[in-house]
């Protein structure tokens, strides 16, 4: 573990990078943010003094967050390593890269690739959950769901 000074307006992650980091704040202010596919940013979480930040993906996948410094800050780095956390870890981890995943869907995607997300994230799922629960989790009315649902069945064909 290192401890660093960087300036305002510092990226330490970039999206894309494989960086199995994990920042915590001492003095200062960070945040995560994705820019969707229109250029649209969205910040995921912000992390002033005494919280952490990182992201959710495993250390050698590409990340899926910006981590910028908003302010001058001191920060201690760490190298994720979940085997010594905990033997539970893993799953923690796959939980919160869940989590991770669908805040980025939730601020940032349409009906259509909200439901394409679900599919992905819950194959099997589809059949065993009533519709009206499906459009709760993805944030969107039933219809929407349907309109999602008929506009993926026109583009397959």
């Amino acid at each position: 573990m290192k401890t660093i000074e960087i300036k305002k307006g510092h990226i330490l992650q970039n999206e894309g990078d494989l960086n199995g980091k994990v920042y915590e704040v001492i003095k200062g202010l960070l945040r995560s943010y994705t820019i969707d596919q229109k250029g649209k940013e969205h910040i995921f979480m912000f992390a002033p003094e005494g919280w952490i930040i990182a992201d959710a993906v495993q250390t050698n996948e590409p990340c899926e967050f910006f981590i910028e410094a908003l302010e001058d800050s001191t920060v201690k780095v760490r190298e994720k390593d979940l085997n010594q956390i905990s033997p539970n870890a893993p799953a923690i981890a796959k939980r919160m890269l869940v989590l991770q995943r669908r805040v980025i869907m939730l601020m940032s995607y349409s009906g259509l690739q909200r439901y394409e997300h679900f599919i992905e994230t819950y194959p099997n799922l589809t059949q065993r959950v009533p519709q009206r629960m499906i459009a709760s989790y993805l944030g969107i009315t039933p219809e929407a769901l349907s309109k999602a649902k008929g506009d993926k069945l026109r583009a397959s064909h």
